[in-house]
């Protein structure tokens, strides 16, 4: 998750294929799959199917380009299709294992060595192909896929909702994930953000979409590739007359509302934290800069610029996911459910009008990634009684390295200088969730900030004063923080202190899917809407919670927030992302409450630059 506003799309999550061997290793006690996978496999039974048998695509004339989501779509019967994906530390590669249930049975299949190195989802898992009228090829690309893109439900007796997380985290630093396809249930093999356009002029196509051979044997697919006929029509979100520009891609319509202005492609829909200074904020959700006015109140954001949404037309279903980070890297965007899919209405599923009975949201049966989750309410009252820390289990809130580094000016707000910018990342790895609530005496600014505790029932058992929380009026942020939860320090080479972010008030939220195989993860939790997780000016009393395997986000973006490095000398640095700095909140353990990232400053004033080298397996600045 990183700053590049000037890179663009070539910056964006790539997922190279990779060759495996045809063998399976099987971890310990778990008997291998027999040598024939297609007559002997282990698991639930996965097919790809077609949603429709045609298609038609939008290629615009403002972000020119046509993303396939050609309606293919992955199921799961006689079971749930479930990854568990995790690495033991930064120095160690990701591992990925099947989890088979049968029954109360439990088997572990680890994935080939090398198949999975990010926690994005499964690199080339199918091929597209694209043949034009006069059948020459045209096409011929692979796609990742993430088990937990938009899905619904494929049969009535399928479980209403599935357990598994909406989307696959893409924070260079996560540690652990799981993606998963419920019984009964498909998923979108569309890789959203992660594919690239392709450049294809208007007319008509042929598809043919197949499931690679290296997971056909790995989780015995049935080799039986689907066939859809494509229309690419060329279009413009200028048209006004009979077609709204709501069609139009997000990431057009922004840019060229914002005029390409602010700084060197901050008004495109890059994956950068720097997406979005010219670009108009793109949903409530994002985080500090749900109702940016300007380039500039983008520039507050706590990471929010760089979730634009999604570059895909507006009928696919596609936007801004939740719990996947406000960070730079914008989560990989589902595409329309299967489920909303067959409830469309008008001519064909896929019809220029199929998609008008078609509604966006989480509801029973099916999840499409748009939910907003809703902000928890406080307690009525505060708490009465004396304070206490009972014997229960507590947060753990530990910090990820700085990532999305950059050196950058100080924009009209402070020219002639230069800063280092950064994003960072405060997590919970449990086992208990983090709640805060603030209450405000009337007449008074600040709120009076309490930690609570809870039994292994849910049940409040305890509570303690720490600290306040104070209202932030400044365009797109509006919302109360709570003080001291983190704190940002540029180090010398030596680890000492050389200058302080004066960040360190926060309102409290679950962007990250950090560690979602941590004890008691949460893998849907609420306070991920910024617009109702923080409060308003006129609040009485807030809550803030950080859920346990989740981390938020904050883009250290202007003056004030990055590290002025006017004047300080070319060399080796440290930041430090210190969670918890004055040990006000009560956790399990306060010894892993700081990570460093090393950075080399270098160039002149006005033009310093920086390079990060990697940290550990983990190369991303």
């Amino acid at each position: 998750m990183m700053t590049r506003s000037q890179q663009g799309r070539t910056n964006r999550l790539t997922r190279p294929s990779i060759a495996i061997a045809a063998a399976v290793a099987v971890t310990a006690g778990v008997v291998a799959a027999a040598p024939d996978a297609k007559t002997a496999q282990a698991g639930p039974k996965l097919s790809l199917i077609a949603a429709s048998t045609s298609v038609t695509l939008d290629s615009w004339k403002e972000d020119p380009g046509v993303y396939l989501d050609l309606g293919t779509y992955l199921t799961s019967e006689k079971g749930a299709f479930e990854l568990k994906v995790t690495r033991k530390s930064y120095k160690d590669p990701v591992v990925a294992r099947q989890i088979i249930r049968n029954g109360k049975k439990t088997q572990t299949k680890t994935l080939p060595a090398g198949l999975v190195k990010d926690f994005a989802g499964l690199p080339g898992f199918v091929t597209v192909g694209l043949t034009d009228a006069a059948g020459k090829s045209v096409l011929k690309k692979t796609e990742a896929f993430c088990p937990n893109n938009a899905s619904g439900r494929v049969r009535p007796d399928a479980p209403a909702n599935s357990k598994y997380p909406q989307s696959c985290p893409v924070n260079p630093f996560t540690l652990g994930s799981v993606w998963g396809v419920e019984n009964g249930w498909a998923a979108n093999t569309y890789a959203g953000y992660y594919s690239e356009p392709v450049q294809l002029a208007a007319g008509k196509y042929t598809a043919k979409i197949s499931v690679t051979k290296k997971y056909r044997d790995l989780f015995g697919i049935a080799n039986k590739p689907q066939t859809v006929k494509v229309v690419v029509r060329e279009r413009s979100w200028e048209e006004n007359e009979g077609v709204s520009t709501s069609a139009a891609p997000p990431s057009a319509k922004s840019a060229a509302k914002a005029g390409h202005n602010a700084h060197a492609g901050h008004g495109s829909a890059a994956p950068s934290g720097h997406a979005g200074h010219g670009a108009a904020a793109p949903a409530p959700s994002t985080h500090d800069a749900h109702n940016a006015p300007n380039a500039h109140a983008a520039h507050n954001a706590h990471a929010a610029p760089a979730r634009t949404d999604a570059p895909a037309a507006a009928t696919t279903g596609a936007g801004a996911t939740y719990n996947v980070g406000h960070g730079p890297y914008p989560p990989a965007p589902p595409a329309l459910p299967w489920a909303l899919k067959k409830q469309a209405a008008g001519k064909g599923a896929f019809g220029a009008q199929g998609f008008s009975a078609a509604r966006v949201g989480d509801r029973a049966g099916q999840t499409d990634g748009s939910r907003q989750a809703p902000g928890a309410q406080p307690n009525a009252k505060r708490p009465t009684g004396k304070a206490s820390v009972p014997d229960v289990p507590k947060p753990d809130l530990r910090s990820l390295p700085a990532y999305g580094i950059t050196v950058s000016d100080g924009y009209q707000d402070v020219p002639g200088k230069d800063y280092l910018a950064f994003s960072a990342n405060v997590w919970n790895a449990g086992p208990a969730k983090l709640v805060v609530d603030g209450f405000r005496s009337p007449g008074k600014k600040l709120m009076d900030a309490y930690q609570y505790f809870y039994d292994a029932k849910g049940k409040q058992v305890g509570y303690t004063p720490t600290g306040t929380m104070e209202w932030d009026p400044r365009p797109g942020h509006e919302h109360w923080h709570f003080t001291d939860f983190a704190s940002y320090r540029l180090l010398k080479a030596d680890k000492k202190e050389t200058v302080r972010s004066g960040k360190e008030a926060f309102c409290l939220a679950n962007t990250d899917a950090v560690d979602y195989t941590v004890k008691n993860a949460n893998w849907h939790p609420g306070n991920t809407d910024l617009s109702t997780a923080c409060g308003q000016e006129n609040s009485i009393s807030v809550r803030e919670v950080l859920d346990v395997g989740s981390g938020d986000t904050y883009t250290q973006d202007l003056p004030g927030q990055s590290f002025d490095i006017t004047g300080l000398p070319n060399g080796t640095y440290y930041i430090q992302v210190l969670a918890n700095p004055e040990n006000r909140l009560k956790e399990t353990d306060h010894k892993n409450n700081s990570a460093l990232r090393k950075v080399v400053l270098g160039g002149k004033k006005g033009a310093r630059t920086v390079k990060v080298p990697a940290h550990q397996l983990v190369d991303a600045n």
